[in-house]
């Protein structure tokens, strides 16, 4: 049978992106539809544009301390239009970029919305095309709860392309992205309320990284407000008030923001046409990325892997080299170094205390420390440095790698490569710092 393409791409972020690239570089006849900006979540709505921000907010900590440093007082005043306007003209540039990527590979972009009509065939805004082999990678979305007044709350997309920079906003989440976004805000000198079901933030995480971080951003002036969850969102004059569990006042804001829940972006894809099995964490894949259909894949975060940009990367092009490339090979999935863009930034890798002694019993050791890196000792910051290495007991072997603080994802992505070399705590004992430098302090650990 003939067909249109050898390849079509349903979404252009990350991992369709590097798969469509990368199959088109082995000769392959290559089309991606995209509805949106061409970058996907990443670009257009999520990592960069959120790291500038963090950027942006960081400059509020250096101005509490250019005095102390002999640069006098610094005005705080942020001007939320100047920088939006920076940002998103840096973003179209960025999505610019990855569509000249695309050109360039010889991959045909075509704008509009994908359907199935059947496994080989898709409808893209009336114009029906056929392809031999398709890949699904249509990303996630943000979803609110059902409740009373949720109709006054924004999403995370939504909060990005606030025009003007809400006084006091809650942040209702407590997971990465919520827990980032109450620190970039803050730092942005907004109030920020942030509501937890949980006991303390960032559930799943190493127990010390969450106290740690809790504890700092609570000292910069997040109120952190756990246990809780919104009941209700009544619109006053010129505010909302959130109806909250265990409060007896309501708590009252100009912006609500629900950071709780993301779900694959599956909507209107007509999956069943094609006979693609889904079940409640996305598309269903095997270890080569293949659906229950033998000819359509997916990567990235319509699928159950985990969520972030690099393990879509990797996917895709895992993907075009298995399929294109006469080259099969799959993605390990463990030991993934990831990066907690709170305030203060912290990162981890592989398992956190909890995990190990679940997997190892008691044969595990922790070694920890916390300390005031060197940039303290002149300003008012009080803010602390926390390391952590996790390892096996007799082999003493890495198992899991976390940090709070400054540089902490440079730090802990270069653990994450020896960990899969397979460092253990007498090789770190063994190693010779740089020094002055926060990283040396994983070579004192005792």
């Amino acid at each position: 049978m003939s067909f249109d393409y050898d390849l079509f791409v349903i979404g252009a972020g990350p991992g369709g992106l590097a798969a469509s690239e990368r199959a088109a570089n082995y000769g392959a006849r290559v089309a991606i539809a995209e509805q949106d900006q061409v970058g996907g979540t990443c670009v257009v709505h999520g990592c960069i544009p959120e790291k500038m921000m963090i950027y942006a907010a960081s400059f509020s900590q250096i101005f509490r301390n250019a005095d102390e440093y002999g640069w006098g007082k610094v005005q705080k005043n942020f001007d939320w239009c100047q920088f939006i306007a920076a940002r998103n003209r840096e973003i179209n540039h960025l999505s610019k970029v990855h569509t000249q990527h695309l050109q360039k590979a010889g991959v045909e972009l075509l704008k509009g919305h994908a359907q199935f009509l059947d496994a080989h065939t898709l409808e893209i805004e009336g114009r029906q095309i056929t392809a031999d082999k398709i890949l699904i990678a249509a990303g996630g979305k943000d979803v609110k709860p059902n409740i009373p007044g949720v109709e006054y709350a924004i999403s995370t997309l939504e909060m990005l392309q606030l025009e003007q920079q809400p006084e006091h906003l809650a942040i209702i989440g407590s997971n990465h992205i919520a827990v980032k976004l109450a620190g970039i805000m803050n730092g942005l000198i907004s109030k920020v309320t942030q509501i937890v079901t949980e006991d303390k933030i960032l559930p799943g995480c190493d127990e010390d990284i969450r106290t740690t971080i809790q504890e700092e951003m609570t000292r910069l002036g997040i109120r952190i407000c756990c246990n809780s969850s919104v009941k209700k969102i009544e619109q006053a004059q010129n505010c909302l008030n959130l109806i909250v569990s265990g409060d007896s006042e309501p708590v009252t804001v100009e912006t609500v923001v629900f950071i709780t829940d993301r779900v694959p972006n599956l909507d209107r894809l007509d999956l069943e046409n094609a006979g693609v099995k889904v079940d409640e964490g996305g598309v269903v894949v095997d270890e080569y990325s293949r659906t229950s259909v033998a000819n359509i894949f997916a990567v990235g975060d319509c699928t159950p892997r985990p969520h972030w940009t690099p393990v879509a990367i990797a996917a895709g092009r895992a993907f075009a080299d298995t399929e294109f490339g006469k080259h099969p090979h799959t993605v390990s999935y463990e030991t993934i170094p990831h990066v907690l863009a709170s305030q203060p930034e912290a990162a981890t890798v592989g398992l956190t205390e909890a995990q190990a002694r679940a997997q190892f019993s008691e044969s595990v050791h922790c070694y920890s420390k916390k300390f005031q890196p060197l940039f303290n000792l002149i300003g008012e910051s009080e803010q602390q440095t926390l390391i952590k290495l996790v390892v096996a007991g007799n082999s003493e072997r890495v198992l899991g790698a976390h940090m709070v603080g400054n540089y902490a994802a440079e730090v802990i992505q270069m653990i994450g490569l020896a960990m899969k070399a397979g460092v253990t705590k007498q090789h770190f004992d063994r190693t010779i710092g740089i020094h002055p430098t926060v990283g040396e302090e994983f070579f004192s650990l005792r």
